[in-house]
């Protein structure tokens, strides 16, 4: 900006101020470069007497990224309005993005109305991916796939931003049913649609189908060495509950990042291996020359905290700033809290809460409450749900699991009038406690399973079944 504004003061001297192929060069650089400033752009752009389709257009586009992003659709109203003017389907695109970026579906919806009439639809790839992305943000899953079939002629981007939006709003399962379509219709997948692939594995459990996209990677030649793909195989492979697939794909990774190690650490955390997480954190400095991030350290941590290392992950969080360069945030201080709590030290994951630098939130009363419950401590669980019900906000979710968790610790402490006051509470709220749901794979099909939902079409053997098991382990000495 140091050069540019002399710039523009030369322009003004010289009268290129009038010159819209000028001043657009100048608003461009001044728009979209990372050393330039919206703002002025701004300033520019309504000091010009007849702006062209080109300004408004990179105004348009700058804005829609940005912090701001509802300038976008002030601009591509202000553009409408101009009798010589007609949007492009650069204008559409960018004043859509906005939209996605505001999160309004209202808006956006009269944009595809405008898309559809100017014939853009059917006609260009952009606008196309940018209404599919619309309304993927806005979760209106069932209009963003009803587009995606329109689409006469798909690319590898559209197919990712519909399997990344079942992804991201938990329907990894459908996710995966738009993976096998793009096979089926001879599509080859990019290695953005195989990772996501990989993700949908990871969060259904789908062992059989990440293995089998795992082969089809080896087959497929330059998917074998893409990072994000060795990445995804690694979370699928531990989330699968094979953590030695999960060693081999990150061994065999001929290239890492730091969220590959992140990934490994993370993996090694949850099947309670502490100490080769651990390890992990020197190896990615010693052998890819990689500093850990924030996301590292949680994974180590979180390590700790299944492999009940107390010391090492009170040591870790004391060192984060001084040894890493790195400042706990709020989810570091909850995993130690947490750690602390499951080691019986209530006092010590209290006396730790009131000297966060930030607001405690749920997760930290909750790991609390948590500790309170195994250790029988009333008094601070009595904290801890007070805390948690100002935290809430009208959430019967985590109020509900804080009524509950209270009633069982007043139980456990003998304290049964306590208890039959909180179930009476949680009764005359009418408060209900959100159902608990699994999901396992057989035979390569995965079966969701929620709690007290009969509609399973093997029900009956799965309960026979479980009675038998039931009865045998009665049985056994």
């Amino acid at each position: 900006m140091r050069t540019l504004k002399p710039t523009h003061a030369v322009f003004i001297t010289h009268g290129l101020h009038l010159n819209n192929f000028a001043v657009s060069k100048l608003l461009a650089f001044c728009a979209l470069s990372n050393s330039g400033s919206l703002r002025y752009a701004s300033l520019i752009f309504h000091q010009v007497p007849a702006p062209n389709a080109y300004m408004y257009n990179t105004l348009i586009r700058a804005h829609s990224t940005s912090s701001n992003p509802h300038l976008a659709m002030y601009y591509f109203q202000l553009m409408s309005k101009q009798i010589d003017l007609e949007p492009d389907n650069f204008t559409f695109h960018f004043a859509i993005l906005g939209c996605v970026n505001c999160g309004w579906i209202g808006p956006g919806r009269q944009m595809h109305c405008l898309v559809v009439k100017n014939g853009l639809v059917a006609a260009d790839a952009h606008v196309q991916t940018a209404v599919v992305r619309l309304y993927v943000e806005c979760g209106v899953l069932g209009d963003a796939h009803k587009l995606f079939d329109e689409i006469p002629e798909r690319d590898m981007v559209q197919w990712n931003v519909i399997m990344n939006g079942y992804v991201k709003r938990g329907l990894a399962y459908e996710a995966l049913r738009v993976f096998q379509d793009m096979l089926v219709r001879g599509f080859e997948p990019d290695g953005f649609c195989v990772a996501t692939g990989l993700a949908a594995c990871a969060h259904l459990g789908a062992l059989w189908q990440g293995k089998w996209i795992h082969e089809y990677v080896r087959k497929r030649e330059g998917l074998n060495s893409d990072v994000f793909i060795g990445t995804a195989l690694v979370d699928m492979y531990a989330k699968c509950g094979c953590i030695d697939l999960a060693v081999e794909a990150f061994e065999g990774m001929g290239k890492r990042n730091v969220v590959s190690w992140s990934a490994m650490i993370g993996a090694y955390g949850v099947h309670g291996y502490a100490t080769e997480a651990i390890s992990c954190l020197e190896r990615m400095q010693v052998d890819d020359g990689i500093k850990p991030d924030g996301v590292v350290l949680l994974g180590v941590l979180t390590a700790c905290n299944h492999g009940g290392l107390l010391e090492k992950g009170k040591a870790l969080l004391d060192n984060m700033k001084a040894k890493y360069r790195i400042v706990p945030k709020h989810e570091h201080y909850s995993c130690v809290i947490d750690l602390l709590c499951k080691a019986g030290r209530l006092s010590d994951a209290f006396e730790l809460i009131r000297r966060m630098p930030m607001k405690p939130l749920a997760s930290v009363w909750g790991a609390l409450l948590s500790g309170c419950r195994i250790h029988n401590n009333v008094d601070l669980a009595e904290i801890a749900v007070e805390q948690l019900l100002q935290i809430a906000n009208d959430d019967r979710g985590e109020e509900v699991g804080a009524y509950v968790q209270l009633s069982n610790i007043y139980l456990g402490a003998r304290r049964s009038e306590d208890a039959l006051r909180i179930r009476k509470m949680i009764g005359e709220k009418g408060i209900k406690k959100t159902p608990g749901y699994s999901m396992l794979e057989v035979d390569g099909k995965v079966n969701e399973f929620v709690s007290g939902d009969v509609s399973h079409s093997h029900c009956v053997q799965i309960c026979t079944m479980l009675d038998l098991i039931s009865a045998d382990s009665f049985q056994d000495p």
